[in-house]
């Protein structure tokens, strides 16, 4: 019988509480440094299988920069053979469509609430225990049970702090597309949590608004990023003025080069798409062949220690209680009051957003 605890390091910030940067304000307050260090926590009994540890597949719509170490953690404390398929969650979410109730997978993770979506509308999730649904505030759940959010990802503009005043920063998207801005901004449309941004302005705005943004800013002749951190690097660089990105890219380049990095993030807090708070998130394969490793799986994502990763590690939001975040990070509280409320299927339709962005000429 293997042993009831088992140990496992994971880095574990030491926070250094010295500042407060206020929600929907531009973050050129002092850089604060994030001291991170090794220590050991306890991985609970319940996730250690007691015998034959088997096996787990998941399809990861996550990078495996971002994720790929903590999986790692979870399959070396368990000892559990753990198979991992990565790509763009959109991508994994079509996979799951195509392959339907032959595919080998057990665990669905994923960047954004709309790949999940899409697969629960498929039928091909399954109600999760209630003991995980629990762990976690209900607008960070699909209103089924059938996916749990693991971490919250806020939308932000990154800005160049020498090329933008901070008196003219946007305080809206629909300014995006004044034509002051020509030639200033960088976006990503390939990107995941960019078109979930787009399927809630569809949800929100319309389609016809939604299309006439979109080609607003497309007039003002836009930089084109294959993804958040070459937009946040060209920021820093000031290549761009502005960028569309989700919050935590920026803090890892502060993290590696401190306050002489030349970007920051400006949070709008119009209750528009633009203050959007994305959830990373996981499901159960209705067929999975591992159900009781994925279980585990997912327990673990939410335990404190793999939260800690998430929050010292790529500077994401935790969704658990219990779990200390960087000086860095605005508040997930403060940008909780000026977030757009909207619900997790106004992400839903990943299809129509790319048959939009392609009619636009914005996707192959």
């Amino acid at each position: 019988m293997r042993t009831l605890l088992k140990k496992l390091w994971l880095p574990i910030a030491l926070l250094l509480i010295t500042a407060v940067v206020v929600a929907c304000q531009p973050q050129t307050e002092t850089v604060v440094e994030t001291v991170v260090e090794q220590a050991e926590v306890e991985v609970p009994a319940e996730l250690i299988p007691e015998a034959d540890s088997g096996s787990l597949v998941v399809y990861s719509g996550r990078s495996e920069t971002l994720v790929g170490p903590i999986i790692q953690q979870f399959a070396e404390a368990t000892g559990i053979d753990v198979q991992v398929r990565y790509g763009s969650t959109a991508e994994i979410a079509a996979t799951l469509l195509e392959e339907g109730r032959n595919s080998p997978a057990d665990v669905f993770f994923a960047q954004d609430p709309g790949g999940l979506a899409a697969v629960v509308d498929a039928g091909f999730l399954a109600d999760l225990p209630h003991d995980i649904l629990e762990k976690v505030p209900s607008r960070f759940q699909s209103e089924d049970g059938q996916w749990v959010g693991i971490s919250g990802r806020a939308r932000t503009i990154v800005y160049n702090v020498d090329n933008v005043p901070v008196e003219e920063l946007p305080q809206s998207l629909e300014e995006l597309t004044d034509p002051k801005w020509s030639g200033r901004i960088g976006w990503a449309p390939t990107n995941g949590s960019f078109q979930a941004m787009v399927s809630v302005m569809r949800n929100v705005w319309g389609e016809e608004a939604t299309r006439e943004w979109l080609s607003g800013i497309q007039a003002n002749q836009p930089q084109v990023y294959p993804n958040n951190t070459s937009l946040v690097e060209a920021a820093g660089r000031g290549e761009i003025d502005l960028g569309l990105v989700n919050h935590y890219y920026l803090y890892r380049f502060l993290a590696e080069s401190g306050e002489s990095f030349g970007a920051r993030n400006h949070f709008i807090g119009d209750g528009g798409p633009g203050a959007l708070i994305l959830t990373s998130g996981a499901g159960i394969l209705e067929t999975a062949p591992n159900t009781e490793n994925a279980e585990r799986f997912i327990r673990f994502l939410l335990s404190v220690p793999a939260q800690q990763y998430f929050a010292s590690q790529t500077f994401e939001y935790p969704v658990v209680e219990g779990v200390l975040t960087a000086s860095l990070l605005t508040p997930l509280a403060e940008l909780n009051e000026v977030a757009i409320d909207v619900p997790l299927s106004a992400m839903a339709d990943l299809q129509g957003t790319a048959e939009m962005l392609r009619d636009l000429g914005l996707l192959e």
